[in-house]
């Protein structure tokens, strides 16, 4: 079977479809084939080397993000023809999903959503995980407002339809004024580009998708998460009472259950920006790199 690995790290020249023994699953593991996955920022920096030492040994399979079809549900309940979607903590596990057919623990494993293609699935489970557990970490409940920072992002997108959904009021920060749009279609409040718009110290959460550190917009007593691992902790804020952390997403098969819950409710709809076959990996990496997307950069078997 065929698996996209990296031998070496580099640009996308590094990258190229190699014939791999089939995975048997374990006891607890269920066998999926693949039929999309999605390209991650996680993804890029692994294949660069910038991950350091947190790269599982080489040679490695890429990816994060499946969704498939199971071959092999062992003792999980899934059924073989059963459309799945699944997360694979890839720099913890070495366990890649850029490949035919992967083998993952059931607990990281949910079935996929009926409302959109497994094209657009394929594009959720990463994001939509992180998104959904630093809301959970924040706690943000309906009427509370909530600062997403990097609103129209992949993170961001996803985070905003979930918080709308819970009842959350949110404004939003967002890049590039053409992502205004999105970001009010989804529900957002005040949409602005500049950091000095934001009213100070009036947030109960903020949700900082790249490091922007507005910490003057939380309020007294509240909460802020940052994902930007790459842009180092939220500053101490205890002197104000303000929780922080930096959140790093986790396999978890319940959280991708409750997320297919909001897409098949019309409350939660991922966005693919373009998408490529296996055989187009280098490519895909770089539109990927070239940035301003509308959405992820989905791969097909």
């Amino acid at each position: 079977m065929r698996a996209i690995q990296i031998h070496r790290f580099g640009t996308p020249d590094v990258l190229a479809p190699v014939d791999v023994p089939e995975p048997e699953p374990a006891p607890g593991e269920v066998l999926i084939r693949s039929i999309a996955t999605g390209i991650n920022p996680v993804d890029d920096k692994t294949r660069e080397g910038a991950i350091g030492e947190g790269t599982p040994p080489l040679p490695t399979t890429l990816g994060w993000d499946l969704a498939g079809i199971v071959v092999d549900g062992g003792d999980s309940g899934l059924r073989a023809g059963e459309r799945v979607i699944a997360m694979s903590h890839q720099l913890g596990t070495g366990r890649g999903t850029w490949a035919d057919l992967v083998a993952l623990p059931a607990r990281a494993v949910s079935v996929a959503p009926r409302a959109i293609d497994l094209v657009e699935a394929a594009t959720m489970p990463l994001p939509g995980l992180t998104a959904a557990q630093t809301l959970d970490w924040l706690a943000v409940t309906a009427g509370e407002r909530l600062l997403i920072a990097g609103a129209a992002g992949a993170v961001g997108g996803l985070a905003l339809q979930i918080a709308r959904a819970r009842g959350v009021r949110v404004d939003a920060l967002v890049s590039r004024a053409e992502q205004a749009g999105f970001a009010r279609e989804h529900g957002a409040g005040l949409v602005t580009t500049d950091p000095h718009d934001l009213p100070s110290r009036s947030y109960d959460a903020v949700f900082d998708t790249f490091g922007a550190f507005v910490t003057e917009a939380v309020a007294d007593g509240g909460r802020y998460a940052s994902i930007a691992t790459q842009a180092g902790p939220v500053p101490d804020l205890s002197s104000r009472g303000v929780r922080t952390t930096v959140h790093q997403v986790r396999e978890d098969g319940a959280g991708l259950r409750e997320l297919t819950g909001l897409v098949d409710r019309g409350s939660l709809r991922p966005r693919v920006h373009a998408t490529f076959g296996l055989h187009e990996i280098r490519a895909a990496h770089e539109r990927f790199a070239q940035g301003r997307l509308t959405g992820k950069i989905a791969m097909v078997f």
